[in-house]
């Protein structure tokens, strides 16, 4: 597992091997930031990585100059883990949160640009991320969320879906808060 772009570019993660996690490939990743690149001002932007596991993807953010970023991991190995990545590498751009993402979202009131979320596959609750998301508003106007997931599993039944763009075995799921003339 390595950082792609920015400033640690080239760095190798190395995380403890009793940690829960099933991170995010190293194509997959690419091509999510490839896509990304091109949609958002990385250095004007605010991030939510929920399961966030070893911090792969928010450290990938910080790399590429996003100021602000929230990781919210239930896992207590990886929370410390994540938390060590940052006073190592200097990122006080990140901030690590040890809670259970579904409460997390319950009780969150920042609102974000760009939500990644990358759950467990087996958990049976992947289908009601984005509905929670969405519900209780935590995307910014014009903001996305984008869901990791098996490729086989479709998250396609919400009014907010956008696309599904798949790597293998995983896909991504997009989701774009869209907002109307008339809505406050």
């Amino acid at each position: 597992m390595r950082i792609i772009g920015g400033k640690l570019k080239g760095l190798r993660l190395n995380p403890p091997s009793k940690l829960p996690v099933r991170p995010t490939t190293d194509l997959a990743k690419e091509a999510l930031f490839n896509i990304l690149f091109n949609q958002l001002d990385f250095e004007k932007i605010r991030v939510l990585d929920l399961f966030s596991g070893t911090g792969n993807i928010s450290i990938e953010f910080a790399s590429r100059g996003v100021p602000d970023i929230c990781s919210v991991d239930r896992d207590f190995g990886c929370y410390n883990y994540l938390k060590s990545l940052v006073k190592q590498y200097e990122l006080p751009a990140i901030k690590p949160l040890k809670a259970d993402v579904f409460k997390f979202i319950e009780s969150e009131t920042e609102k974000y640009d760009l939500i990644f979320a990358d759950p467990p596959y087996d958990l049976p609750q992947i289908n009601i991320i984005a509905a929670n998301i969405f519900e209780h508003k935590l995307l910014k106007p014009e903001g996305y969320l984008i869901i990791e997931h098996p490729s086989m599993k479709k998250l396609d039944n919400h009014p907010n879906y956008v696309e599904q763009r798949k790597y293998g075995s995983s896909s991504f799921s997009f989701f774009k808060e869209m907002h109307t003339e008339n809505e406050d």
